[in-house]
């Protein structure tokens, strides 16, 4: 049973509640503008609304159960605030309901037996805040120190060299260490990413679904602000503040451009003359559920195959650009087969030139020593790694 409820603050979560099961936009967005909104309600009670309403999210299989058939969104918050959701015979229950996932996503749910339910059962906990620490200024144990000075506790991270895990929910945002660039909030799996790519110093590369361009950043840093780093986005929304991040970072080898669609020309320049293409494609997300547990009501089947075809486009565009003997890296931070292996295996297969390298030893010639699955790409997931889920295949091109 969760904690007794005001009925003001009741009111407000089945209002909010009520915006969210519309699904009409992301549930952040959506919870963000309604606080604004709402200017009355204090810190504490924005936390207690927004725990409410994606504790709902993220349990709403079993608290529609508990609320029972066409329940409203007054029922559910009830089944929620009581516990009746907790109570139910979970022998009574299918895979899915116990699982908190739509029908079509447990069909397709990549475990079997146990460990499929225990993994859904790790996507529905709240993520940890993962920090990077940017090597172009600072050393780990330096920031670490630096913010147990503050009243901050970290713990190293389980598997990046340069990761850093907060404890508690600090207030993070306004410290010096943020303001000046020599950490970055980014999560431990997609760290790791940025290793698998292997950048080093004095190279050409290409980060070419860059978006806010966090991984950049890294890579850069990794480069030791020697060679160029392009930042390759559809979205120059998502790219403006990337100078401005690259200069805090004190890094000068990041070139953010804004492109038209993965077949702008302006790519034929770089035509096989790329040491190291990244491409973390737009995908469904759901490897996110942590964060973004609306994700897995807001999408179905057919989603997943309308960005298989633009995943399959993007990394043909950016197979162009990489020059014998380079890397290309394709990642997302799904867990689905048809966004991964299927993109990959069809890749591969039209392009004999490439080859799939196994990730691990990749990882592994840079002290990041991961547990062995057999598979030749790197998954990543809460229950086994307590990341995100990622998946990322590392293809080398003939010399």
């Amino acid at each position: 049973m969760n904690a007794p409820m005001p009925a003001v603050l009741q009111q407000h979560t089945i209002r909010l509640l009520e915006q969210l099961l519309q699904f009409a936009h992301p549930a952040d967005a959506t919870v963000q503008q309604y606080f604004r909104k709402n200017t009355a309600l204090g810190s504490r009670d924005r936390a207690r609304v927004a725990d409410a309403v994606f504790g709902c999210l993220r349990h709403l299989r079993r608290v529609r159960c508990a609320a029972g058939a066409g329940a409203d969104a007054a029922a559910l918050v009830e089944a929620w605030i009581s516990g009746a959701w907790q109570a139910l015979d979970p022998t009574a229950l299918t895979l899915a309901e116990r699982a908190d996932l739509p029908d079509w996503l447990a069909e397709r749910w990549p475990w079997t037996g146990e460990e499929a339910e225990a993994v859904a059962e790790a996507f529905k906990h709240g993520a940890p805040l993962d920090l990077r620490v940017n090597i172009a200024k600072a050393k780990r144990d330096a920031v670490q120190a630096a913010l147990a000075a503050a009243g901050i506790e970290t713990v190293a991270g389980r598997w990046a060299p340069n990761a850093l895990r907060v404890v508690g929910k600090p207030a993070l945002q306004r410290h010096p260490l943020m303001v000046d660039g020599s950490i970055e909030v980014q999560d431990e799996g997609s760290q790791l990413l940025g290793h698998l790519l292997g950048a080093r110093r004095g190279e050409q590369i290409v980060d070419f679904c860059a978006g806010a361009g966090g991984k950049s950043l890294q890579i850069g840093a990794q480069m030791r602000n020697t060679g160029r780093v392009h930042a390759f986005d559809v979205s120059a929304g998502r790219l403006s503040e990337l100078a401005q991040r690259a200069k805090r970072a004190g890094l000068a080898n990041i070139q953010p451009m804004a492109l038209r669609d993965e077949q702008d020309p302006r790519l034929s320049r770089l035509a096989g003359k790329v040491d190291r293409v990244l491409v973390d494609a737009p995908c469904s997300g759901l490897g996110t559920l942590r964060r973004n547990p609306d994700l897995k009501w807001r999408q179905g089947p057919e989603q997943l195959a309308e960005k298989a075809v633009l995943q399959g486009a993007i990394l043909n565009a950016a197979a162009k650009l990489v020059k014998p003997g380079g890397v290309l890296v394709y990642a997302t931070c799904s867990m689905m087969a048809e966004e991964n292996d299927a993109v990959v295996e069809a890749f591969v297969a039209e392009h004999p030139e490439f080859t799939l390298e196994p990730a691990l030893p990749a990882l592994a010639k840079q002290g990041i020593a991961l547990p062995d699955t057999g598979a030749p790409s790197l998954r990543l997931d809460p229950l086994h790694h307590d990341t995100d889920g990622f998946f990322a295949a590392r293809l080398v091109r003939c010399a």
